[in-house]
């Protein structure tokens, strides 16, 4: 039986080397694939996320169709390889209760009443999990939603924050989520500071849940920042050429 690593060591930094509230190396990329509308492969340290908007267009089946809106589908899908012992290709019960929690925050960032009689189709695949595949999802998948064209409130940006050891750290990767007592993960609004995705996993104290949610903000922050970032480098070299 292995034992339990240690998670923070007793310089109060974590296993990775990683300050409480520091995240993992990110890297954002738009308009990866062709044959999609829109696109993005969003990477937190080795968890490494791609997703696809097909839309809005019109659905296959007419009974789909709403009047009044756009309907949004969303498959939240782990790879195969993406884990170290094979997945099973089929959808697991926990892929189709993410697929549900992402497409709801998606689906409140949309201006779906401008899409009648249409359908947005959105594909999130994992390429690699390593912790926080979720909120790299929810990433991913609106700045593919922003490559496509799709007029949304805001972007959301979404991030992991967890317990461990008994302190509060921000983008818990695989070990942290494992071993640690809590997982909260978080998508947000910036712009207009709306929270879209907010579970809890575990136990925090209302003052941990504060410590939480204020190191939350801080990471949003930043990921939002680069997202838009991502979006400006593809967009700036279009209008440069």
């Amino acid at each position: 039986m292995s034992s339990r690593p240690t998670l923070i060591g007793e310089n109060g930094l974590r296993h990775d080397h990683r300050r409480p509230d520091e995240l993992r190396p990110i890297k954002m990329e738009v308009g990866v694939l062709k044959n999609a509308d829109g696109s993005a492969l969003v990477e937190f340290g080795n968890t490494k996320v791609i997703a696809a908007v097909y839309g809005p267009r019109e659905p296959p089946a007419k009974y789909m169709l709403s009047p009044e809106k756009a309907i949004v589908r969303c498959r939240y899908h782990m790879a195969p390889f993406s884990t170290i012992e094979r997945k099973s290709p089929a959808p697991s019960r926990r892929e189709i209760e993410l697929s549900k929690v992402i497409r709801e925050a998606l689906e409140s960032a949309i201006f779906t009443e401008l899409f009648p009689r249409s359908a947005i189709d959105i594909f999130i695949e994992v390429l690699q999990a390593d912790g926080g595949t979720r909120t790299a999802g929810l990433t991913a998948a609106s700045l593919a939603l922003a490559d496509a064209g799709v007029p949304m409130r805001d972007l959301i940006a979404a991030v992991a924050v967890g317990k461990v050891d008994g302190v509060i750290v921000l983008d818990i990767d695989e070990v942290e989520d494992e071993y640690g007592e809590a997982d909260m993960p978080i998508g947000i609004m910036p712009s207009i500071n709306q929270v879209v995705l907010l579970q809890l996993n575990g136990v925090m104290t209302r003052e941990e849940f504060d410590i939480a949610m204020d190191l939350a903000m801080k990471g949003v922050s930043e990921i939002y920042r680069l997202q838009k970032e991502a979006l400006s480098k593809k967009y700036m070299l279009y209008t440069e050429e």
